[in-house]
């Protein structure tokens, strides 16, 4: 079953399966579809995300186990509701104390029965695999260890022993053993098993091997077939070998009628493959379109122009965006992935020495091209259906431009058609192709999502994943010509504004995004609150990067708090890696940080930032109800984050991953809510209008339903985004409210509605006829959005509210 629309709920042993179903009242009431569970196997104990799994046999325990995940299931049915659940096929933790075929591995080596779980390159490893667990060389930790029978102790960890070996010395039994202890700075350099990212605590998984595929999916599976899932996430495809090939065996398991979309972070133009059996990705892309809409180009631009002369950055300090994310790819490709890379060199330098044809080729060179290439993909993973796009001539060409000697870049040519599958297909050209784009989009993530989204900062509401910091603003028939071809090549695929990884929530976002249509206000407004802040002790930013930051971050959130503040902002110098990181921390810097937030932003002059931010009040309303409306309204299927049907104010993990606190179940008539004119109350009126509409008549929003853009006339057009579902649904928003108000309003703006009569779903009563103009005075002339159906709404409608 295709969900109407789907409501994510962060699990954690906080908030278990009894807690979900306590809300199941309250969401059926809001007029979602389906639940949608963060992952619910067994993880390591106390996580609070469930990302880490241990088990994919056992559903987790801290949760309520498999008996409180099937009775969740129940409750959600007699509500008339369905779950959908997000699976982790990638990778698990790499904790041997609780991941029982990881400890197998380390006990028994190669020859375990699950040394195939896991991408472990042995001979690199000297026949062991490398863990990079202690806190300093192991000289030093050395007295920090002992045996107890077949177990190794270091601290809470625990490590098998190998058979027959527990009797030896110390330093005799760990040089015996399948694994190496070894200092945590070494994973940087000599890791020799894939993991997730750079995060060497979560190890990769070989799920295209189909019996490491069916062990670490079985539950899930019965799950499926037993009803109690009807829908799956997949988390990071593109961290698995062949995704293509994953996706066809999932599907094919599930016996093709479940529902499944896949975190696929799509960038510019790149689309979807379209042989994939799913319905689509998770909806960061529709994030990208809805946000672009509410962001004034010529202000972003002005904005970037006094960042320059504000926080003078430069050229790998955020200077110029391209600039920035080229000079990050090679910071991380370099530093935080040298293993990954250094496996890509000896993997084509020994496909070369078995080629006659190649193996002249020096192993530097082919190193070289391994980093150069890497650095040069436009998009997460090269696929091999549109390879030539995201491995282009131009990229090689330019990688080429980094050899002094010609003859060697011809180097580039050989790794860029190992990626591209051209040379061969034996056990290492395959391994070679994986592996390279499983490197791409680890870089890709790292480089551009958590370091250069940190260093160049002019507007932070651009700085989203899949999003493009260097032009963040969306034309309406941009947006269009996007929702045109969703409704035609992916009608239910997922939707989403906020999620447990946006940097920022949809409505902070929103905040900020005004930012750009009043760059003038801020230019007056930043040293102004410098200055008041400078005068306070600790109130004086370390650098003027991070004040930039710090004050923006700070107007998004409305009213700052320190605790809520200054975590995610140590997080964002960390990333940034400038002055300091996450594995060389400068403690006097971030010291100063967080004095800084004390002092500053959450400090006195917080009564400057709330009423700066409250002169936005008018505008930050149009953008966060025009954006609800065009997630809840436009092709696909929209998730709702926990708590974002009111007003949502949340920065990066875990400050968006706290506890969901829900309320009691709605009213059939919304009518007292739609009166209030408090922003949360007129957000959640709104959601749940439009949920309603779509669990009522899913034939205008579904795989049958149609798209057609409807276009304003007059002097203020370009503020108006209009669109018709299916001849019987009208959505329209007002866009830059701010820059709308600046040239004179509305005015003769008018937008002609399709024939026939129109009713207000938001403000009930409320009629329009077709065939005619419609003033956009008119139309918005209580709020900033308006919801039409064609028809008597209590009819055409039934159970909107």
């Amino acid at each position: 079953m295709t969900p109407t629309a789907t409501y994510r709920l962060q699990l954690q042993p906080d908030f278990p399966f009894s807690a979900a179903a306590a809300a199941v009242p309250y969401l059926a009431s809001l007029g979602i579809s389906h639940l949608h569970l963060s992952p619910v196997l067994e993880a390591v104990p106390g996580s609070v995300h469930g990302y880490d799994v241990v088990d994919h046999s056992r559903v987790r325990e801290e949760l309520g186990g498999e008996a409180g995940l099937r009775e969740l299931s129940r409750t959600a049915r007699e509500h008339g509701l369905g779950l959908v659940l997000d699976i982790v096929p990638n990778h698990m933790a790499a904790a041997p104390r609780h991941n029982h075929a990881l400890w197998g591995v380390l006990r028994e080596g190669p020859g375990s029965p699950y040394a195939r779980w896991f991408d472990i390159d042995w001979e690199a490893g000297g026949g062991k695999v490398l863990l990079p667990v202690l806190a300093g060389r192991i000289g030093d930790e050395l007295s920090g260890m002992r045996v107890d029978g077949d177990v190794l102790h270091y601290g809470e960890q625990r490590f098998p022993v190998r058979a027959s070996t527990a009797e030896l010395p110390l330093p005799e039994l760990l040089d015996a053993q399948w694994y190496r202890l070894a200092w945590w700075r070494l994973a940087r350099t000599e890791l020799n098993y894939r993991r997730f990212f750079t995060v060497s605590d979560l190890i990769g998984l070989r799920v295209e091997d189909p019996e490491v595929f069916d062990a670490t999916h079985t539950k899930i599976l019965e799950l499926v077939h037993d009803s109690v899932v009807e829908g799956l996430r997949v988390d990071h495809p593109d961290g698995v070998a062949d995704p293509a090939g994953y996706l066809r065996r999932l599907d094919q398991a599930t016996g093709g009628a479940c529902w499944i979309v896949v975190e696929k972070i799509l960038t510019g133009d790149e689309r979807l493959p379209a042989g994939w059996p799913v319905a689509g990705t998770t909806g960061y892309d529709a994030l990208r379109h809805v946000d672009g809409l509410f962001t004034d180009p010529d202000g972003a631009k002005q904005l970037a122009e006094r960042y320059r002369e504000f926080a003078q950055p430069s050229a790998d300090r955020g200077g110029r965006w391209a600039a920035t994310a080229r000079r990050a790819a090679y910071k991380v490709v370099t530093h935080e992935l040298a293993a990954e890379t250094a496996a890509l060199g000896r993997l084509a330098r020994r496909i070369c020495a078995g080629d006659p044809a190649l193996r002249d080729h020096a192993p530097w060179a082919l190193r070289a091209a391994v980093r150069e290439l890497l650095v040069r993909v436009p998009v997460y993973r090269p696929y091999l259906l549109d390879g030539e796009a995201a491995l282009t001539e131009a990229a090689a060409r330019r990688a080429k431009e980094t050899f002094a000697v010609t003859d060697e870049a011809t180097a580039v040519d050989v790794v860029r058609d190992l990626a591209l599958g051209r040379l061969g297909e034996g056990p290492d050209h395959t391994a070679f192709r994986a592996r390279f784009a499983q490197t791409a989009s680890a870089l890709r993530a790292k480089s551009v999502e958590d370091t250069a989204f940190y260093r160049y900062t002019p507007l932070l509401s651009a700085n989203e994943v899949g999003g493009d910091p260097g032009s963040p603003a969306l034309a309406p028939d941009d947006f269009h010509g996007y929702c045109t071809r969703l409704a035609r090549d992916w009608p239910a695929t997922g939707t989403v504004l906020t999620t447990h990884d946006t940097k920022r929530s949809a409505d902070v976002r929103a905040r900020i995004a005004v930012l750009s249509e009043c760059p003038e206000r801020w230019a007056e407004f930043l040293p102004r609150i410098t200055e008041a802040a400078a005068g306070l002790e600790g109130g004086r930013a370390p650098d003027p990067h991070l004040a930039w930051v710090t004050w923006q971050t700070a107007v998004g959130f409305g009213v700052p708090r320190a605790d809520r503040l200054e975590p995610a902002l140590l997080k964002a110098v960390r990333e940034a890696g400038l002055r300091t990181s996450w594995t060389e921390a400068d403690a006097a810097y971030e010291r100063a940080v967080a004095a800084f937030v004390d002092a500053g932003p959450a400090g006195p002059p917080l009564y400057y930032v709330a009423e700066f931010a409250r002169e936005l009040d008018p505008y930050v309303r149009a953008n966060v109800l025009g954006a609800t409306l065009l997630h809840l309204t436009m092709p696909g299927v929209p998730d709702v984050y926990q708590g974002s049907e009111r007003q949502f104010l949340a920065l990066v993990d875990p400050d968006n991953r706290r506890p969901a606190r829900l309320g009691e179940p709605l009213p059939d008539r919304l009518d007292e809510l739609r009166g209030r004119r408090w922003l949360s109350d007129e957000k959640l009126a709104l959601t749940a209008t439009a949920l309603r509409l779509r669990r009522a008549r899913p034939d205008l929003f579904g795989s049958s339903g149609t798209y057609a853009p409807l276009r304003a006339h007059g002097p203020a057009a370009g503020h108006c985004v209009a669109f018709g579902r299916s001849g019987r649904v009208l959505t329209a928003v007002t866009r830059l409210s701010l820059r709308l108000e600046q040239s004179g309003g509305w005015r003769e703006t008018a937008l002609t509605l399709p024939e026939g009569g129109w009713s207000d779903l938001l403000d009930p009563g409320r009629t329009f006829t077709g065939g005619s103009a419609v003033r956009l005075s008119d139309l918005f002339a209580d709020r900033p959005v308006a919801l039409l159906i064609h028809g008597d709404a209590s009819e055409a409608a039934a159970g909107t509210g």
